[in-house]
């Protein structure tokens, strides 16, 4: 790995880093438009659809977050290699046109597919875009960069709530029978929120690729054969393929590989014979399955980026911590425009109205909330090596009391301020989460770092968040019942939390060592 000049510590980002940074911004507000958009648009598509609260989870969280994790490893993988403007341009055309298409959807079956769709092409944005912030960015500057990169998520999902009740209300009235081609609203409302992204595709490809390993003066050589490196990848994280990689470690590993298997494959079984939905847990256990299968395969072909991301507890840990956090924010962002909407009787004619006094709140105060957090947790971090796992301790205690007044209000104002006051709370987290694991690892890393770090919020929280929050909701009768029961898992995320704090500093100090011992060359 040759070396040059790194940013010194007192380093400005330069006015083109902040151009980057606020097109990448731009790309993931669509991001999230087209993932979030399903919340405000749910008792719509229940009612065409025939569906419940537990297949709106699964289409909400699940369909999109298992197909987002497992192809987001070796999408990282190819972030880490490839030309990284390129791979979010052609991501962000295909999730763009797979939005476009859920409103062609005539099924539950047809919108979750278009659902994986969005999945794929969205995992191409999380990898692409930590990697060219960390190199745009000065590390003093990264969670603050990274903080207000994150802001997309609150942003895009407060828009998406008014964009899509607007878009339902108007339609329907202008067309009560159903419009042209028979779409009706929340059709119409998924073909106007895709077809803007395949406009700033061709505004993200003029963007420069930076030197990878800019910042800290560590460049990195550009990959032989990327592609090459990328369905490597792939063969090792989708099934059956995965029995392939899993072959090249021997017998052993093969035999392994086919336990863990059968032991998935016995719990889902369970799980269905138990009454459960099949194609939940069918998924999630692909998932998991996958996960197990790619870890395994990365400590074969990379031993260093196994040592630095799978191998530290430190960075497992963090995860944990913040797939917890999700678990229950995204419960909350996927159910509350139903239950506001069921609990205070909204009619059809008010729906535009419900969509602005949700969205708008809560993607200021999304925004205030990552992009304070950011900025604190590198103050913090200025201090003391575990100053961010601070935020991560705030974010996991502080929403849990408006969280509790929201899905019990009795009046549509309180329920109007609660929502945006428990989003503000909740979001603090990522900024800071996102920039600790970046520095658990060397540049090169990035991309499958990223990969990683987003498994904890696609397969915990994503893929099964909203999935429980609907699936107790359906076996109670009651929404609120189902997403406040979520509460349970803060001891957990406590607990990891609370590992972070411990391991952190040994593990970010030890880094270029653990890296050498695992056969890097540095």
């Amino acid at each position: 790995m040759a070396s040059m000049p790194p940013a010194p510590d007192g380093a400005k980002a330069t006015p083109y880093a902040w151009y980057v940074l606020s097109l990448l911004l731009l790309v993931y507000i669509l991001n999230f438009i087209d993932r979030q958009i399903v919340a405000i648009l749910a008792d719509d598509i229940k009612r065409d659809l025939g569906l419940r609260d537990q297949d709106i989870g699964f289409l909400y969280g699940t369909a999109f977050g298992v197909f987002y994790a497992l192809f987001g490893i070796p999408l990282g993988r190819l972030a880490d290699n490839w030309h990284r403007v390129r791979l979010m341009t052609a991501g962000l055309a295909l999730w763009s046109s797979m939005t476009a298409l859920s409103g062609f959807a005539r099924t539950g079956l047809m919108l979750g597919l278009a659902r994986m769709g969005v999945g794929i092409g969205e995992a191409t944005a999380g990898p692409a875009a930590y990697s060219l912030i960390s190199d745009w960015f000065p590390k003093r500057l990264r969670a603050t960069a990274l903080a207000l990169y994150s802001s997309g998520v609150y942003l895009g999902g407060g828009l998406s709530l008014f964009i899509g009740a607007l878009i339902v209300q108007r339609w329907n009235q202008a067309y009560p029978g159903g419009g042209p081609l028979g779409l009706v609203g929340w059709q119409a409302a998924f073909l106007a929120v895709g077809a803007p992204g395949l406009i700033v595709a061709a505004w993200i490809v003029t963007l420069r690729e930076p030197p990878r390993g800019l910042s800290e003066g560590m460049a990195t050589p550009a990959h032989p054969a990327p592609f090459r490196a990328f369905f490597e990848e792939l063969l090792t994280i989708i099934p059956p393929f995965t029995l392939i990689g899993a072959a090249r470690q021997g017998a052993a590993g093969l035999a392994r590989n086919l336990a863990v298997l059968a032991l998935v494959a016995g719990l889902v079984a369970l799980l269905v014979a138990l009454g459960e939905p099949a194609a939940q847990w069918i998924a999630v256990g692909i998932g998991g399955y996958a996960v197990f299968s790619w870890a395994t395969a990365l400590k074969r072909r990379d031993p260093p980026t196994y040592a630095l991301i799978v191998g530290t507890p430190a960075f497992l840990c963090v995860v944990l911590a913040y797939g917890l956090n999700t678990f229950l924010a995204y419960a909350m962002a996927g159910f509350a425009p139903s239950f506001i909407r069921r609990s205070f009787d909204i009619p059809p004619e008010q729906l535009s109205a419900l969509g602005f006094w949700i969205g708008a709140p809560v993607a200021l105060a999304g925004f205030l909330g990552v992009t304070i957090a950011g900025r604190i947790a590198d103050a913090l971090r200025a201090r003391s090596p575990v100053g961010r796992i601070h935020i991560l301790l705030f974010a996991c205690i502080a929403p849990i009391a408006p969280m509790i007044l929201l899905f019990t209000a009795r009046d549509l104002t309180f329920a109007y301020v609660m929502l945006p006051l428990a989003q503000f709370l909740i979001c603090g987290g990522l900024g800071a989460a996102a920039a600790t694991t970046q520095d658990l690892v060397l540049p090169r890393m990035r991309g499958t770092a990223t990969a990683a770090f987003f498994i904890g919020t696609t397969l915990i929280g994503l893929a099964l968040g909203p999935y429980c929050a609907g699936r107790i909701a359906t076996l109670t009768g009651d929404l609120a019942t189902g997403v406040l029961a979520l509460l349970a898992s803060v001891p957990i995320a406590l607990g990891a939390i609370g590992g972070a704090y411990r391991l952190l500093p040994a593990a970010e100090a030890s880094k270029l060592a653990r890296a050498r011992a695992a056969g890097e060359a540095i």
